[in-house]
């Protein structure tokens, strides 16, 4: 094992009633001295990574567009290679869930019956210090078989079921953008994607190949192979520092910025020794759109989010290209996100929203995708019967190489293929569900259910940029108004106010309301856009 790093890291509890009672089982000073030990080694080259993809960003506003890497078209052109074979606890991944990993959650995830557990330290869980700590406790009593839970309203108990019947973890760390301020070194603080590796790899590397499985990882908002190619180093170092063999660590790269979307193949290169899969993520990918196009002009301006179906054309290219790409390379295709939650009071509104749950997941089993995700558990049977229908006992579709797929460079980008144009009611719902979200994020909730949909940060993105677009694009709406900043402010006051007479003064008081109406409108409306509405977040949160 590597020599102890030469400084430990510095914990700043901000408020002490929110450190967790067994924070100290997370904190152990072997666990920090690996995190300042990673810290110390990587991230230098995590800051390098930021500031390339602000001078990407520059480039793509002085061009507005996009190519693939001349670069490197050699590994795209070269044949011979292939990504590590999957392991047996990924290799059949038809139904995946996702979700925080709060105690509840924790359980009915694994317990859900979906093949693989996302479990979410990025958008659906807000880093508030307690949230950090407690779900890195939550995964190591699962692993441990000594996590229960019961529902303090209900008096509803939850405990696991047997061990051969439940999810696989993949687990998901904070994104590079953001800082952990509550662990620093040398004054600093570190990294959030290290602290979450690093805690999570460091207590249960072992544990989870005992256990037959391994530490398995999602990456987010990945934007360039570069950094894929930093995430392999970091598990190179990581899998000798501990003392485990080269290659038990898999890693899924969510596919979920438009520049990633070029370099599908050169990811899974950078990763192929520890590559598992590609996932089309959906939400992110359209903020990632719209955020590196906004000021490209009429033809880059998005509809309404819901207009924007996985039938339109550049998100079918999008697609269909990371399924030839995954299955060309031996990886899984990995598809979106099912964001529906049922309700039962409303069986006639629950069935038209299954139906459509029904419909994508069937178009994305015969698109050739391995799996899919879902959002609740009463939506696992339902993917569950799309990918059976195609897959049958087989656990996956890699012989589906797709070779019929041809994606130009133009593809991706082309947005004015779509007829929907903004309305005034997509500017309100974007009011309605950036308000509401970012309130209950500023209370330490990452996913929560808004209108019928679980939302979490991605589509909180979305909804701030896409006001932020349609204002400076000068988008004239189907009622003849436009949209200005005066208009974003006179609906989201009036947002503010009914949500004021439907929660009732004294909730209202007790919530985060005025701050969640003014970050949003922080966000959506400053000249100097935000790369990501979690930063001045951050700073607000408890």
């Amino acid at each position: 094992m590597s020599a102890p790093a030469p400084s430990p890291l510095a914990i700043v509890e901000v408020d002490p009633a929110h450190t967790p009672d067994r924070q100290g089982e997370v904190l152990t000073d072997a666990a920090l001295t690996f995190v300042a030990e990673l810290h110390r080694r990587f991230t230098p080259r995590r800051d390098e990574l930021l500031a390339r993809r602000a001078e990407r960003r520059a480039e793509i506003a002085r061009t507005s567009t996009l190519d693939f890497l001349p670069e490197t078209a050699r590994i795209r052109a070269d044949d011979s290679w292939r990504v590590a074979e999957a392991p047996a606890a990924l290799n059949d991944r038809r139904v995946e869930i996702t979700g925080p990993t709060d105690r509840k959650m924790t359980i009915n995830a694994l317990n859900s019956g979906a093949r693989v557990w996302l479990a979410d330290f990025e958008d659906a869980s807000a880093p508030t210090w307690e949230n950090v700590v407690t779900g890195q406790l939550n995964l190591i009593d699962a692993y441990e078989r000594r996590i229960d839970f019961t529902d303090p309203k209900s008096g509803k108990s939850y405990a696991l079921k047997p061990a051969e019947e439940l999810a696989t973890v993949v687990m998901r760390p904070r994104g590079w953008h953001l800082e952990e301020r509550h662990l620093q070194f040398e004054g600093r603080p570190v990294p959030g994607a290290l602290v979450d590796f690093g805690l999570y790899f460091f207590h249960n590397a072992k544990r989870l190949l005992a256990l037959g499985k391994g530490p398995y990882f999602y990456l987010p908002k990945t934007e360039s192979h570069l950094e894929a190619r930093l995430w392999n180093d970091i598990f190179v170092f990581a899998q000798d520092y501990v003392g485990i063999p080269q290659g038990t660590v898999r890693a899924t790269v969510l596919i979920e910025t438009i520049t990633a979307a070029y370099e599908m193949e050169e990811i899974l290169y950078e990763l192929r020794d520890h590559a598992s899969g590609l996932n089309a993520g959906r939400w992110d990918y359209l903020f990632s759109i719209v955020k590196n196009f906004r000021d490209g002009g009429a033809k880059f301006v998005l509809p309404d989010r819901n207009a924007v179906t996985m039938t339109a054309p550049f998100m079918r290219a999008y697609t269909e290209l990371l399924v030839r790409t995954c299955h060309k390379r031996g990886a899984h295709a990995i598809g979106g996100m099912a964001a529906f939650i049922p309700n039962r009071r409303d069986p006639e509104a629950n069935e038209k929203a299954l139906a459509k749950v029904k419909n994508d997941k069937d178009r994305e089993a015969g698109d050739g995708f391995d799996g899919s995700w879902v959002a609740h558990p009463d939506l696992v049977p339902i993917a569950r019967a799309s990918f059976d229908a195609v897959l049958g006992d087989a656990p996956h579709q890699k012989s589906r190489l797709r070779e019929d797929v041809s994606v130009a460079a133009a593809d991706l980008i082309a947005i004015d293929s779509l007829d929907a144009k903004p309305t005034y009611q997509g500017l309100v719902d974007a009011v309605q569900v950036g308000t509401r979200y970012i309130e209950a994020w500023l209370r330490g909730l990452g996913a929560v259910a808004i209108f019928g949909l679980m939302e979490d940060a991605a589509t909180a993105e979305i909804s701030r940029s896409q006001i932020w677009q349609w204002v400076d694009a000068g988008v004239v709406f189907e009622n003849g108004e436009k949209a200005t900043a005066d208009l974003v402010r006179k609906v989201a006051a009036e947002e503010l106010a009914a949500i004021r007479a439907e929660a009732g003064e004294e909730a209202f008081a007790a919530g985060k309301w005025q701050q969640a109406h003014d970050l949003l409108l922080k966000v959506s409306l400053d000249a100097d856009y935000a790369d990501f509405l979690t930063l001045p977040a951050y700073e607000l949160l408890g």
